[in-house]
């Protein structure tokens, strides 16, 4: 089973976010980029954009599918990684550290509805 980095947290779409403070980074995770393959393209959302807990902040294409990124906790964007953008292969290099947008966290108490790495892993072997 991979290892999923325990000080991260996760949502059942397969993002995750790691916190500090009151920020957070979002990425997928690496069930996720394998389940999607060799990603082509990313569209992110614009620094300063809001997002509710749940809500589609972007989109990842891989040569097998277009698929929805969902925001992990409610916030504001307040950084976009453009490095992607321009080598979106960079999300299957190192899923959990190709983070695609930081987030200033609008509820941190939001955090606790998210899996920990045990339960995430384990919400992945049973997939």
């Amino acid at each position: 089973m991979p290892m999923y980095p325990s000080d991260y947290r996760y949502s059942t779409d397969h993002e995750w976010i790691g916190v500090s403070g009151r920020r957070g980074r979002v990425g997928i995770t690496d069930f996720a980029q394998k389940q999607l393959g060799d990603v082509v393209y990313l569209e992110l959302p614009e620094v300063g954009a809001s997002l509710q807990k749940g809500e589609m902040f972007g989109t990842i294409e891989s040569v097998k599918a277009v698929s929805e990124l969902y925001a992990p906790v409610s916030g504001r964007v307040v950084e976009v990684n453009t490095a992607l953008k321009g080598r979106p292969q960079g999300v299957n290099e190192d899923p959990h550290g190709a983070w695609m947008i930081a987030l200033e966290l609008a509820d941190p108490g939001e955090l606790k509805a998210l899996l920990d790495s045990a339960a995430y892993g384990d919400l992945v072997e049973k997939s």
